[in-house]
């Protein structure tokens, strides 16, 4: 089988790097995989030893009607068995277009929760002869606005639990590099600086937990369009010297051993990628009641969910586990058990192929 992946990401994290997990899986089960991608993007060096080929193009975004005909002289070029579209920015619409036109199957992988208006739906998703969403909170989105279950399917997004693991955990080398005490104990949240993550419940949430637990630092990692705003909010709560932004890293497979405990009250989100990452390092995490979040953190067994904005709940679970070693320890270890079962790669890879297989036996049949 060959499948042709549209991938319109630039930067190597989110949904691009599942692709190229995809890709690596796809390789090894012997199947052909030919990626689509923006010029200059990360994913292009990242998925060359994986792809037959990588084509890189000109992806301009939702109103770039152009990239219909780009990808259907490419569709014409590699005449694959499917078309896989990883992402939006108009690689959705344009390509489920390309697709159609081209007479070749095409599957969405939704990797958000956000609703679309019905109408929209209604026209958009006739395109697709599988939407793949990660996680089942975007399948139940889905199929309230109208989409059949036989169209939509769950396949969980992954985790490289080689790279995200438990140990080596050098917090010596963490307190030199953010300027920790000895005794201090870590709060951590990996997230864009946008509304839905809630970074403002746990600015909300910090004064009380600081007062249970005076010792204790919050780094909040990432970037985005509300950091300045976060940063001002910090400043006039007097929470200065016990927050800390070091911005986006690449290298939080090091950081996250370290950490305490791992934070995200998102008001949405469509599975969590870097709280697979947090229990798959295992880590504790308290988390917002949202999307696809409950299918990672299980209340009593590898962290604690609160109802989105409730910074009350979120300061009595933050002290509780700051407070409890022995609760951290058992929920990080069920945490990193759960990421082997239920989200490694192959298991992901498994789900993508299966949904192939069953698109291109219809197309046959």
């Amino acid at each position: 089988m060959k499948i042709l992946h549209v991938e319109s990401g630039r930067h190597l994290y989110g949904g691009a790097l599942q692709v190229v997990f995809l890709l690596q899986g796809l390789k090894a089960r012997g199947e052909q995989a030919v990626l689509v991608c923006p010029q200059g993007s990360a994913i292009a060096e990242a998925a060359r030893p994986h792809a037959l080929r990588v084509h890189e193009i000109a992806m301009k975004g939702d109103l770039d009607v152009g990239m219909v005909g780009r990808l259907r002289a490419l569709i014409r070029e590699e005449r694959p068995d499917i078309v896989h579209l990883h992402s939006r920015r108009g690689s959705d619409l344009w390509g489920g277009l390309a697709a159609r036109l081209e007479g070749v199957p095409a599957i969405l992988s939704r990797r958000v929760d956000n609703p679309e208006p019905r109408w929209w739906v209604r026209r958009k998703y006739r395109l697709y002869a599988r939407v793949i969403a990660i996680s089942e909170g975007i399948r139940q989105v889905l199929l309230s606005e109208g989409l059949s279950a036989g169209q939509v399917v769950c396949v969980h997004s992954a985790v490289d639990t080689e790279r995200y693991r438990p140990e080596p955990a050098d917090r010596t080398w963490l307190r030199a590099e953010f300027g920790l005490a000895e005794d201090e104990a870590t709060l951590a949240m990996a997230a864009q600086f946008i509304p839905r993550k809630g970074h403002r419940t746990l600015l909300a949430a910090l004064p009380a937990v600081l007062a249970a637990h005076p010792r204790t630092r919050t780094l909040l990692f990432g970037q985005g369009p509300e950091l300045a705003a976060i940063q001002d909010s910090v400043r006039e709560a007097g929470l200065g010297e016990r927050v800390l932004f070091p911005g986006f890293r690449r290298d939080l497979e090091r950081v996250l051993p370290c950490i305490d405990v791992m934070v995200h009250p998102a008001e949405m989100e469509g599975l969590g990628v870097a709280l697979l990452q947090a229990a798959a390092c295992g880590l504790p995490i308290v988390a917002g009641r949202a999307g696809g979040i409950p299918e990672i953190v299980r209340p009593g067994l590898n962290g604690e969910l609160i109802t989105p904005g409730d910074a009350a709940a979120l300061t009595q679970h933050l002290t509780r586990l700051l407070g409890d070693p022995a609760l951290r320890a058992r929920y990080g270890a069920a945490g990193r058990q759960l990421v082997l079962g239920e989200f490694s790669v192959d298991a992901m890879v498994d789900g993508n192929l299966a949904v192939y297989r069953a698109c291109v036996g219809s197309a046959v049949g």
